[in-house]
């Protein structure tokens, strides 16, 4: 490392999660002058399970900002550079690795995962590279390349010595065969905008140095283009025009929202759940009005004062005692191995909605918890979430998870397995109904319970029994005593 490199300190995107590939700058809070100590939160980075704050590994004065807020970042590029040694005086800092990511990929080949502030981080990619770029004074395949850059940059027809006509069918084919390694040259955050706008990089023509595409070249490439209107037959004109206005009005309705962070590891999540889990859903309508009083003298409990008492607590606490009379239930798949793992603790999972889409952090250990317990941690783990500091390893580890659709006013739904867990619960909206109680047709307060559960883990004997369980405790909740 070179004395310039050693007072100019770069930090690298660090993977912030177990295996993370990258993040979104959600919020700098210092900027270029700014004085900096070792420690210090200098930004807020959203990865697909949390949102981090990431403190600075180096003490002096932030030198330069490698990327604007929202910008998605691969893990192990620079973002920041402090100049550790402000008093030296005025000195020129290296390119940081973010400015030359075809250097980094040319140079090396990784070896071995990255040190990083929570977990593993990535492990290597098995891509393989593109080629280095030719130098000055190295003849081999040197035109070719030439032709290669002079076709992607647009001016090959024109600028091209004349030539045979027999000669000219290669030529004019040329940029549909480049880049050599078949791979089109762009950096990682026009990677992103083209992945955004839906744009295959492919059939972009770049007009940057060397055939490297720019933020522009995506742009104009995602951008209606009526280059046909032109050369066609004048029915077709009007066809073609009448059709590109419809589409236009059409997208001018339209809004468009970048699908990541949290919304896209959540969609992923269930697509794989849907797909590998054979789903099976119960239901059962209860009568919960004596839990609903329960409730309310909870609330007046001394033992409970400050604490955040709701139906969901008792929902949670009737689940676990449910397990406790079916430890069955609560196992995982272990799809290489061909075993049901069980297990003899309960990571209690619970949904929740946030600005930035669905999380599921988890209670360890809940089965353990005593009632006024378990509402601590019911209550911050629901403000921790709401304020986006869920960290990842509150998301990690679940064994099942409730749902609490009736604060929407629904009355329950099938709910999706949270990936590697085996079952869920539905909790739906408490209702005023009329139901038979002692034999007489009376207003009770009744809600619809929904446990959907892996098959392969969980058969309808066993389903059944833990749903009816949970059913019966929230019907008598004395049972959470004469059960536990």
């Amino acid at each position: 490392m070179t004395a310039t490199e050693q007072r100019f300190r770069e930090f690298k995107m660090p993977d912030v999660g177990e295996g993370l590939t990258e993040a979104e700058i959600l919020k700098w809070y210092v900027q270029p002058g700014d004085t900096v100590t070792d420690g210090q939160v200098i930004c807020e980075v959203e990865t697909a399970k949390a949102a981090v704050e990431l403190p600075s590994p180096y003490e002096g004065v932030v030198h330069a900002v490698h990327f604007e807020e929202g910008a998605t970042v691969d893990v192990g590029t620079s973002i920041i550079a402090v100049d550790t040694d402000p008093g030296a005086g005025p000195a020129e800092a290296p390119a940081p690795a973010a400015e030359a990511p075809a250097a980094a990929e040319e140079d090396a080949e990784p070896q071995g995962r990255q040190a990083v502030l929570v977990g593993y981080g990535a492990a290597p990619s098995s891509t393989k590279r593109r080629a280095r770029k030719p130098q000055p004074g190295v003849p081999a395949q040197e035109p070719a390349a030439a032709a290669a850059r002079t076709g992607l940059n647009g001016h090959a027809a024109a600028e091209a010595a004349p030539a045979p006509a027999a000669e000219a069918a290669p030529a004019a084919s040329a940029p549909a065969a480049v880049p050599a390694a078949g791979r089109p040259l762009a950096k990682p955050p026009v990677r992103k905008l083209a992945k955004d706008l839906g744009i295959d990089l492919a059939a972009v023509t770049p007009t940057g140095p060397d055939g490297v595409i720019t933020r522009e070249d995506v742009h104009a490439a995602a951008a209606p283009a009526p280059a046909a209107e032109a050369t066609a037959p004048q029915p077709a004109v009007g066809a073609v025009t009448g059709a590109a206005t419809g589409s236009e009005a059409v997208r001018a309705r339209e809004t468009r929202i970048p699908v990541k962070g949290v919304r896209k590891a959540t969609a992923q999540a269930m697509v794989n759940s849907a797909f590998t889990a054979p789903h099976v859903t119960e239901f059962i309508t209860v009568d919960v009005t004596r839990t609903m009083k329960l409730v309310q003298g909870l609330k007046q409990d001394p033992d409970m004062a400050g604490l955040r008492v709701n139906p969901l607590l008792l929902v949670a606490k009737a689940l676990l005692v449910a397990i406790k009379r079916n430890p069955e239930v609560n196992a995982a798949w272990d799809e290489e191995n061909q075993e049901i793992v069980r297990k003899d603790y309960v990571n209690l999972g619970i949904a929740a909605a946030t600005p930035r889409g669905l999380i599921v952090p988890n209670i360890k250990d809940a089965e353990a918890k005593t009632l006024p317990q378990l509402a601590a941690a019911l209550g911050e783990l629901v403000t921790t979430a709401r304020e986006g500091r869920t960290a990842p390893g509150d998301m990690a580890g679940g064994t099942v998870t409730i749902t609490n659709v009736g604060v929407f006013g629904v009355d329950t739904g099938t709910p999706i397995l949270n990936p590697g867990e085996s079952a869920i619960l539905a909790f739906g909206a408490v209702k005023l109904q009329p139901w038979v109680h002692k034999g007489k047709v009376k207003p009770r307060q009744v809600t619809t319970l929904a446990l959907s559960f892996d098959h392969r883990l969980v058969d309808g004997e066993l389903g059944s029994k833990v749903l009816a369980d949970i059913a019966a405790i929230l019907e008598h909740p004395k049972r959470l005593i004469t059960w536990a």
